[in-house]
């Protein structure tokens, strides 16, 4: 496998710079309750503009019912790795609440909450991988989501395997370098 550790231009915190998604999981590992536990608390206490706190779960561990459904709203290319991940996590945005709608930072505001996720993860020597590339209507199907509940994202959620035991057409990227567009073309 290659150094997955991120190049950049000054040192970051090691959770940062050795972070990264992979697509190999062991399918052996089982994170434990305490573990999800910290990945929610993790995710609760990102920010959220005016403290509006948006971010709704969905888990699923391998081998059960919820597991399995969102396993089912995976596009193909996606469930043939990540059923061997230990949890998939939608991530849900609530729209609107009693008060009325939401704000539009929302979608924003679950994201920050999943890199709290991820990082919290990366702690316990786990690694995230979120996906776009699902059946949004599926999910809520599945799981009878109300018309203010918004499916964003899911993530799995499990110990990294060697990415050898990957399919050769997924192989490579996950053991390829990391690579990011430099800060340069970044900053506006």
């Amino acid at each position: 496998m290659s150094d997955r550790h991120a190049v950049t231009s000054v040192p970051l915190h090691d959770l940062l710079a050795t972070r990264y998604s992979t697509r190999a999981f062991d399918p052996e590992y089982t994170v434990t309750d305490e573990e999800v536990t910290a990945l929610l608390e993790a995710a609760r206490w990102a920010p959220s503009a005016g403290n509006s706190q948006p971010a709704r779960y969905i888990v699923g561990r391998r081998g059960d019912d919820r597991f399995d459904r969102v396993l089912a709203a995976l596009n193909d290319g996606n469930r043939g790795w990540a059923r061997h991940a230990s949890l998939l996590i939608v991530a849900v945005r609530l729209t609107a609440n009693d008060k009325g709608p939401m704000p539009r930072s929302g979608a924003y505001d679950v994201g920050q909450a999943m890199a709290h996720l991820t990082v919290q993860a990366s702690a316990d020597r786990l690694t995230v991988r979120q996906m776009a590339g699902f059946d949004r209507d599926a999910i809520t199907t599945a799981f009878a989501l109300a018309d203010n509940l918004e499916p964003l994202t899911v993530a799995a959620v499990g110990r990294a395997d060697d990415p050898k035991k990957l399919p050769g057409d997924l192989r490579g990227p996950d053991d390829a370098p990391r690579v990011r567009l430099p800060l340069s073309e970044l900053v506006l």
